[in-house]
């Protein structure tokens, strides 16, 4: 765990180290490393997924101006709070890479599992069990404290900088006669744990891609790709 770690990520940091055994180490355990996927981390991610929404939700409610956050403005700024990026930014921060690489068994060790510890959708399913099991372990509460102050920057963020790369892309195509098309490349996982790789295509030729827990969510992240290749962000 990085000497360093920031005061905001602190309680859920605790919360990881006070988990029992058990838990812990189901949080931080990959489906492929387990004759039963049931001992793997999905069903915690799973859990994970709906007390990180209800905490974001939560804090975000009362914070904001009802005239000027209706619920479609109020979807997004979650939707980008807690995002699959969001996810593995905090992931990282907590020092999960580290963790996954520590709990792989020894005949899974190497690339592969270094891999896995770079990869945007295990890191975003990790930090959802992590946070299911301290749910499981702790109750709602205090997790959802903990859980608002580890992924406070990603707030500020949504609120600062409200992402809509899609409409920014298309701005920046209008201008040279031309659109932009998404195509779904691929889709991998379980339903619960479905990730889709998305295209961007203009006149036939693929500009950009990127990947998401959502089509919509790989589509802006395809088209923040490709705005970075254009020197548009």
């Amino acid at each position: 765990m990085p000497t360093d770690l920031p005061e905001p990520l602190q309680q859920l940091h605790d919360m990881l180290e006070a988990l029992p055994p058990d838990l812990a180490r189901q949080s931080v355990t990959h489906s492929s490393w387990t004759e039963k996927r049931s001992d793997s981390y999905e069903r915690l991610a799973f859990l994970g997924d709906s007390v990180l929404g209800l905490a974001v939700t939560t804090h975000l409610y009362p914070r904001l101006e009802p005239d000027a956050f209706g619920a479609g403005r109020l979807t997004k700024v979650r939707a980008q709070a807690v995002s699959g990026r969001s996810c593995r930014d905090v992931a990282e921060r907590l020092g999960i890479p580290e963790r996954l690489k520590n709990a792989a068994p020894p005949e899974f060790a190497g690339p592969a599992t270094e891999q896995l510890a770079r990869t945007e959708r295990v890191l975003a399913s990790v930090i959802e069990a992590v946070i299911g099991a301290c749910y499981l372990e702790f109750g709602y509460i205090d997790v959802a404290d903990a859980v608002v102050e580890a992924f406070q920057p990603e707030i500020e963020r949504a609120l600062a900088h409200p992402a809509d790369f899609k409409s920014a892309l298309q701005e920046q195509l209008a201008r040279r006669g031309t659109v932009v098309v998404y195509e779904v490349a691929s889709e991998e996982g379980p339903p619960h744990e479905r990730t889709f790789e998305v295209a961007a295509m203009v006149d036939g030729a693929e500009l950009a891609r990127g990947s998401g827990r959502s089509k919509k969510d790989a589509e802006q992240a395809a088209a923040e790709s490709a705005l970075e290749s254009m020197g548009g962000v």
